[in-house]
């Protein structure tokens, strides 16, 4: 199987689980999962205003900001704040979470997988990087800010382009921004 290059532009907003705003799906699995019904699910969220964060009960999520001045988290009453670009923070999809924006409008990276068949690592790279997907592991590489390169295939991403490996595979990146590495692995028993 080769790489399934995943292009920002071809991306379709929708509004979040709770009305509250604004996502683009890069990838899911199945394919085409909803925000009910998948395994893992990786996105963009375009946050204008401050509010409660959807709940997604029995998911684990890691959420980056990627664009604006970042947000203060409440999650089960416990303050977090998130004002640092690329700084991959973990947390409980079904925890009760209140996001109040710092100054401003934001993008954010987020990964949610199934936590009683899934874990997630998100890594975030400015430098040159190789990949490899173990058996059983997928692993999506999108580009944050700036582009990177795939060695192998000579194919160039932009700002916010990703590129999902196929289980077993693997690739080196010529990175010239930063790049967000995310390993979707199947908990044992799967």
């Amino acid at each position: 199987m080769t790489p399934q290059i995943l292009r920002a532009k071809d991306r379709t907003p929708a509004p979040w689980k709770n009305g509250g705003g604004v996502t683009s799906q890069v990838a899911a699995d199945p394919p085409g999962a909803g925000t009910d019904d998948f395994v893992w699910r990786v996105s963009l969220a375009d946050v204008a205003s401050s509010g409660p964060f959807s709940a997604f009960p029995g998911v684990d999520r890691i959420i980056t900001v990627v664009g604006g001045p970042g947000m203060a988290l409440t999650v089960d009453g416990v303050p977090h704040v998130i004002d640092a670009p690329y700084e991959p923070f973990a947390f409980a999809g079904d925890a009760v979470t209140e996001c109040r924006l710092l100054d401003g409008p934001i993008v954010d990276f987020n990964v949610m997988v199934r936590r009683a068949g899934m874990t997630a690592r998100v890594r975030v790279v400015r430098s040159d990087t190789s990949v490899r997907a173990a058996a059983g592991t997928r692993v999506l590489a999108i580009v944050l800010d700036g582009s990177a390169e795939l060695q192998r295939s000579s194919v160039r991403l932009g700002r916010l382009d990703a590129v999902l490996l196929p289980e077993g595979d693997g690739d080196s990146f010529r990175v010239e921004g930063v790049l967000a590495i995310v390993d979707l692995v199947p908990r044992p028993g799967r």
